[in-house]
């Protein structure tokens, strides 16, 4: 059963840039009923949005990490980073946890700096991130570190982890996925565009577009039925493109 059982979010009000966001301005109310989640859609669509909000409703930095990299929750810090963080409700079963981690791969290359300011001090932080800084390592061999080392308990919110991996890689990742998922010890919130994550099995995935956010099946997104129909007659999309 996921600690994390009810994202609802009232009709959006306040003026700003998320009423031109067609999938969050009305409002929502998502249930959650597997230990992992995938929310897909269109650049732009309000999923990493979304995302953003329920890491700092969290405790999460919005540049990555657990709730220990948070500098936000420090002295004389009110209120939040993100828009749409102070008009999230979330709901808990059985109570609310504070164990996780937040990643974006866009912001991933400042996170690993950040970890290595702190390994001057103590080098034993490393430990954690596989033994050796995380720029020393390719990109998806970080990527991979991280969730090797760091994913232990606790609900783990990603944005685009698929972005510095290779097939072979995601498959591992999705390894990873499993072994939490089935302990129990886990839960993941991913947005992503990849077509391979998303036929993790079990998951449950929302759909963000001009209608608003629904749960649908990996077949049924576009992400899988155009990647699928490509692969087996790139030909004839080329010839249209090129």
């Amino acid at each position: 059963m996921p600690f994390l059982s009810r994202i609802s979010l009232p009709p959006l009000q306040d003026g700003s840039y998320l009423q031109q966001i067609p999938s969050l301005s009305n409002g929502l109310a998502l249930e959650l009923k597997t230990n992992v989640t995938f929310f897909v859609g269109e650049n732009g669509s309000g999923k990493s949005t979304l995302l953003e909000g329920i890491a700092e409703q969290c405790g999460f930095s919005l540049r990555g990490g657990n709730r220990n990299h948070n500098k936000n929750t420090g002295h004389r810090f009110e209120g939040y980073e993100s828009a749409l963080a102070g008009h999230i409700g979330l709901g808990w079963t059985p109570k609310r946890i504070t164990e996780g981690f937040f990643m974006r791969a866009e912001s991933f290359f400042s996170f690993a700096s950040y970890i290595d300011e702190l390994a001057v001090d103590d080098n034993r932080i490393l430990r954690a991130y596989g033994g050796r800084s995380l720029h020393e390592q390719s990109h998806g061999e970080s990527f991979l570190s991280l969730f090797n080392n760091q994913f232990e308990a606790g609900i783990y919110i990603l944005d685009e982890p698929e972005a510095a991996l290779s097939p072979a890689r995601i498959l591992a990742f999705m390894s990873v996925i499993h072994q939490l998922d089935k302990s129990g010890r886990a839960q993941f919130l991913i947005a992503t565009h990849s077509p391979m994550l998303i036929c993790y099995p079990g998951a449950t995935i929302y759909q963000f577009d001009e209608d608003g956010v629904r749960e649908t099946s990996y077949q049924d997104t576009e992400h899988y039925s155009l990647t699928k129909s490509f692969l087996d007659n790139p030909g004839l999309y080329l010839r249209h493109l090129l």
